[in-house]
């Protein structure tokens, strides 16, 4: 998606669930490197979001998770797991593209419908981006865009959550957990299947 700062002026429960939004896009499109563990070390703001409630408090543990995989783990690693799961050789071991879990009850081709809603709300994808719109990556980062740049109504953000990210989201969130093969995403999809369940709560509130 295209690149554009945060308004400073938004308010700060949006400015976080696009920073959530953004980090999750980011952990998913590719492994950390040790730049990005030694910066979620720091993130300190999110182990603090939305302790409240019990759903809020369950994401700042489920963040504290990552935080402390994050002091021992090793890049190559992290890379080799993010390989082994959603690239793999000749078939991933769980698929990041979300239409993926919705087209069996779809009448649609929701990856159409997908693009056609981005082109209304003028997102356009990176001429260097390889992926697919409905790489969770990609959703996610519409998303973050929508809050944060384009500061889109909140009726507008819950009709793109739930037809695009809430389902497909979920599903996805629960293969990765499911898999053998995962460890650190393990807590990764712990975390956005917790800030999924969180959105929804607060956009049924509307």
């Amino acid at each position: 998606m295209s690149e554009a700062a945060t308004d400073p002026e938004l308010q700060p429960e949006d400015m976080a669930r696009a920073m959530f939004y953004g980090l999750i896009a980011r952990l998913f499109y590719a492994p950390p490197d040790q730049q990005l563990l030694g910066q979620l070390l720091h993130m300190g703001a999110f182990e603090q979001a939305g302790e409240a409630t019990a759903r809020g408090a369950s994401l700042a543990q489920s963040w504290s998770a990552i935080v402390e995989a994050c002091r021992s783990a090793f890049p190559v690693v992290l890379e080799n797991e993010h390989t082994d799961l959603f690239i793999g050789v000749g078939k991933a071991e769980v698929t990041p593209y979300l239409t993926h879990y919705v087209i069996k009850y779809a009448t649609d081709n929701p990856l159409v419908e997908l693009r056609q809603h981005l082109i209304r709300w003028q997102i356009a994808r990176r001429e260097n981006a390889s992926e697919p719109e409905d790489h969770i990556a990609g959703i996610c980062e519409a998303m973050r865009f929508a809050i944060a740049v384009q500061q889109r109504s909140l009726e507008e953000q819950k009709a793109f959550f739930e037809h695009f990210v809430y389902r497909g989201g979920i599903a996805f969130c629960d293969a990765v957990t499911a898999s053998a093969k995962s460890s650190f995403y393990r807590l990764v999809a712990r975390f956005t299947r917790e800030f999924f369940e969180l959105e929804r709560e607060a956009f049924e509130m509307i």
